[in-house]
């Protein structure tokens, strides 16, 4: 049976983040009662600008029980966003960070939903949870998350999370599905040189180089993305919480467009009108070398698929970019002095 939203209230967290924001103000559009739980340490509340007089902000701390409760009660549907996260250096790390915070708040976050009688329950998982195959092109299928080798404790606590929302499929009343996220990209991300992802980062340098200059790309430029544009991974999400009621994992990406770093990279510079060349360092992290989802089962399944293109997409972000970045620019007065 569908989840009908118009009416319900749902409990978006992290939904002063990057995708949580943008899955908001499409659940408000959509007549829901919406609150959101964010403690705020990488999501902002000016991310929440547009839609901040119609829902309900809670700061509180997911990874304890009585946070959660406090969440939960009332809510009718939930969408698991918040995790602990960042770019490339950070998930690339074997680290605690990474591990405990994500695995806390998973478990009280089903607990809470079970106890204050959540109907639908909607975890984001990531693909990070895929082990690297050496096979082309890899377009991963549900059923190659098994046997379980991600290469980050980011990825296990994922993992950790789909098993825990399988065992409350099958042992309670509560519903839940899991969405496994395939490089979602769009306005509203982090640019901060240090966290950012790869295009955030790409339309960064781009934006701050000056013609004839060059732009640095981690390893070779030929690890290979099939990028979703995050308004398009929230229509997928509303769809899958309204309609997957199997407790399975399913994929959330867009295959469609695949292109290598090297690729995007270019078409961020076509997309600036700079003449700015490209150099590779490959000390660097790169992340897992090729990887795209693997879109049978959410056609299937959904009958739904991404419907942005990649260049409208990246035309979005870098607009966005350069506005962001020149309003964070000192003003110059005209006797030299910044304000």
């Amino acid at each position: 049976m569908d989840a009908n939203l118009s009416g319900s209230t749902v409990l978006v967290t992290g939904g002063a983040g990057f995708i949580g924001s943008f899955l908001t103000e499409e659940l408000v559009e959509l007549g829901a009662d919406v609150r959101v739980a964010d403690n705020f340490s990488r999501g902002t509340p000016s991310k929440l600008d547009n839609v901040r007089e119609d829902i309900e902000v809670l700061p509180v701390d997911l990874t304890t029980q009585k946070g959660c409760i406090e969440a939960t009660e009332g809510v009718d549907h939930v969408f698991h966003l918040a995790a602990s996260v960042g770019g490339i250096h950070y998930i690339k790390q074997a680290n605690v960070g990474g591990l405990a915070p994500s695995v806390l708040m998973n478990q009280c976050m089903l607990e809470a939903a079970r106890i204050t009688g959540v109907d639908r329950f909607l975890f984001a998982s990531s693909a990070c949870i895929y082990r690297q195959q050496h096979d082309g092109l890899n377009r991963f299928s549900e059923d190659q998350a098994i046997p379980a080798n991600p290469h980050s404790t980011y990825g296990w606590a994922k993992i950790l999370g789909e098993v825990a929302c399988d065992a409350y499929h099958t042992d309670t009343s509560l519903t839940t599905s899991s969405v496994r996220i395939f490089n979602c990209y769009g306005p509203r991300e982090s640019l901060d040189p240090d966290s950012s992802h790869v295009i955030p980062s790409l339309c960064r340098k781009v934006i701050e180089a000056d013609p004839g200059e060059s732009i640095e790309l981690f390893g070779d430029g030929s690890q290979q993305r099939g990028f979703i544009y995050v308004t398009d991974l929230v229509d997928g999400m509303i769809e899958v919480l309204r309609t997957k009621t199997d407790g399975e994992p399913i994929n959330l990406g867009n295959s469609k467009e695949v292109v290598s770093i090297e690729e995007l990279a270019a078409t961020i510079i076509d997309i600036s009108g700079k003449d700015l060349s490209l150099t590779y360092d490959r000390s660097k992290p790169t992340g897992t070398d090729k990887y795209a989802c693997d879109m049978t089962t959410m056609r299937a399944e959904l009958d739904w698929e991404p419907s942005v293109s990649l260049e409208d997409g990246l035309e979005r972000v870098y607009e966005w970019a350069e506005r962001e970045l020149d309003a964070d620019r000192p003003v110059v007065s005209a006797d030299g002095g910044r304000r």
